[in-house]
């Protein structure tokens, strides 16, 4: 299945892999300017010299500006590439339909085709880009700031690991749990869109029997279970934000007592 998607990127395959490149280049600088501003204090401000601050202050600078514009960069390259993934799937399963026997449009319904070329799509276009840019930017992120770490601090850095590992454990829970009820909200589309295409297609027999209120209760039914289905899906993904919020929290507090003592101590 990865492959077959694969094969549709074609001739976005460069921005494809630009966009990973100017990430990793502005994840770099981004970790890199914390370290410049600490050698600016040490090096110029505690030191009396006026040349270390104007020196480190415009590497601070120059080093911000091109972080700024490897994001601007990446975004655009992202944005290009997922764009033109989602163009070329939409046309190979068009094409692939019209190559459908009898048997297959017996099997598949007009409403789960519509789904597959609109909804889905554009979901693993969406993904796509996110693949490009939050995927890539994540554990680079992840794994720079450690290093990092290792060299300002390596007993400190531990609190890192220990939450890089909590972290993981909570998140691949809701991840889990998240992803079986949006495998339900797939099926719940279908139906909904075979309930519409119903109606439409047969608008005549429905008005000749007088079932519009029939007919209403049914896309009722529909949409309610759609919205019951996202709104659980929903409230478990919004337990991603207090989760991260409480580690971050609690590094913060770690490191701040732990440090206060590596302080005092010397």
């Amino acid at each position: 299945m990865i492959n077959t998607l694969l094969k549709q990127v074609k001739q976005y395959r460069t921005a494809a892999l630009l966009s990973p490149l100017f990430i990793m280049l502005e994840v770099v600088l981004d970790v890199l300017i914390p370290y410049v501003t600490a050698s600016l204090i040490d090096k110029g401000i505690n030191a009396g010299h006026m040349g270390n601050v104007y020196i480190y202050g415009a590497t601070m600078l120059g080093m911000a500006f091109l972080s700024m514009l490897m994001g601007i960069l990446a975004g655009q390259y992202s944005s290009y590439a997922s764009s033109g993934f989602a163009c070329n799937l939409r046309d190979a399963m068009y094409r692939n339909i019209q190559t459908f026997a009898f048997s297959d449009i017996d099997k598949y319904s007009t409403s789960g085709l519509v789904t597959r070329m609109t909804t889905d799509v554009t979901n693993l276009q969406n993904a796509f880009q996110m693949i490009l840019r939050i995927t890539v930017r994540a554990p680079f992120t992840l794994l720079f700031s450690i290093v990092m770490c290792i060299v300002i601090s390596p007993r400190l850095s531990l609190i890192f690991v220990v939450a890089t590992v909590v972290l993981g454990i909570i998140l691949g829970g809701i991840i889990s749990k998240v992803a079986s009820t949006f495998a339900q909200v797939f099926k719940q589309y279908d139906e909904l869109n075979n309930t519409v295409q119903e109606n439409v297609a047969g608008i005549r027999v429905v008005k000749a029997f007088v079932r519009e209120e029939h007919e209403k209760g049914k896309f009722s039914a529909a949409a309610r279970g759609l919205y019951k289905l996202y709104v659980k899906a929903e409230s478990l993904m919004a337990l991603n934000s207090p989760v991260m919020n409480m580690v971050v929290y609690g590094c913060i507090i770690a490191i701040s007592w732990w440090g206060a003592h590596y302080v005092v101590a010397g």
